[in-house]
């Protein structure tokens, strides 16, 4: 049986002109809906992320507690759960998947809170990474839907080094010849392999290798974390998805839309939620100086760093117990 709930959106015209057939968001709710719908928190999901993964950011006595809110947990397009290169109708499988933008799967999230749950107002908008994007995304959309929002290690426009920084893993990717544009007869082990050695460069800091800190992660090794890098991505991770997600991220900016006509600062001044913005001093590829940039322009932003050697992967449930439990209280007094 599956853990989550599916919600059909038909068929879907995205941003890039494109139509997802047959589009299907799935979602997994926690807790109970108040009488008023006033206790409604959603947590996108993030790049190597599920559902599942989001439930490592909140629980019983936290602060994202079931038992006081209702949590909406919400599974990205190409993450494998909600439509996907590797789910998608048949004419869309694989390397035949549309673009599909961050604006797009705000868009359709919302669709499932207003048509599933008839819910208007929303508390929080909270994640990481890719999910935080999705947070900020959430605020320019529905700047008088949403009350707060709480993104850490994100960015509301992907900055070129960014931008940079996801060329190099996706050209590792597609270097392997099993590659075959996309319509591959077997996963191209060796891009992903390769993909994820990359990525783990990426991911931490240089302290955090010179200062053998993934040995807290029980690696006895850089080498160690390097295979099991490799593993998980050749173990639980798609080619196509992986792309699918990487050319989300390049082109997130939440004044790509009609609304805004690619005006950024117009789209931050929009903001009206209060927004509690947490990027980590050493992540390497979302530095707090470009957050300072946008917190400038928001109404009612502030801008609060966490210095770790754990760098962007800091904020991955379980890393960093000292860094949950700073979030935990950034997101009660967001919501305070």
């Amino acid at each position: 049986m599956l853990d989550y709930e599916v919600f059909r959106l038909g068929n879907v015209e995205l941003q890039s002109g494109e139509v997802l057939l047959d589009g299907q968001l799935a979602f997994k709710s926690y807790g109970e809906l108040n009488a008023r719908k006033d206790n409604v928190v959603v947590l996108p999901t993030f790049m190597t992320g599920t559902h599942r993964r989001n439930e490592g950011f909140f629980g019983p006595g936290r602060a994202l507690d079931p038992s006081t809110h209702f949590i909406v947990s919400m599974n990205m397009f190409g993450n494998g759960v909600s439509s996907s290169p590797t789910n998608a109708h048949p004419q869309q499988a694989g390397s035949k998947f549309p673009k599909i933008t961050i604006f797009d799967n705000v868009r359709c999230q919302h669709r499932v809170l207003v048509e599933r749950f008839g819910i208007n107002e929303l508390a929080l908008v909270a994640g990481w990474s890719m999910a935080g994007c999705q947070a900020y995304e959430w605020a320019a959309q529905y700047p008088q839907m949403v009350k707060a929002i709480l993104p850490f290690c994100a960015s509301a426009k992907v900055s070129p080094h960014n931008f940079v920084f996801l060329e190099g893993i996706k050209a590792a990717l597609l270097a392997d010849s099993a590659w075959n544009g996309g319509d591959y007869q077997a996963p191209p082990e060796r891009g992903l392999k390769a993909f994820a050695r990359v990525y783990a460069g990426w991911a931490y800091s240089q302290e955090f290798y010179r200062d053998g800190h993934f040995k807290t992660l029980g690696y006895a090794s850089i080498e160690d974390l390097l295979v099991d890098w490799e593993n998980d991505h050749v173990e639980n991770w798609d080619a196509n998805n992986l792309l699918t997600k990487i050319w989300t991220w390049q082109h997130s900016d939440i004044s790509a839309n009609a609304t805004y006509s690619g005006d950024f600062a117009k789209a931050l001044r929009a903001i009206e939620a209060r927004a509690i913005v947490i990027p980590c001093r050493k992540d390497l590829y979302f530095p707090p100086e470009d957050n300072q940039l946008e917190v400038q322009q928001m109404a009612n932003a502030e801008l609060c760093v966490y210095d770790s050697p754990f760098g962007h992967c800091v904020a991955s449930p379980g890393n960093d117990k000292k860094f949950e439990r700073f979030l935990d209280g950034k997101i009660a007094e967001s919501m305070a």
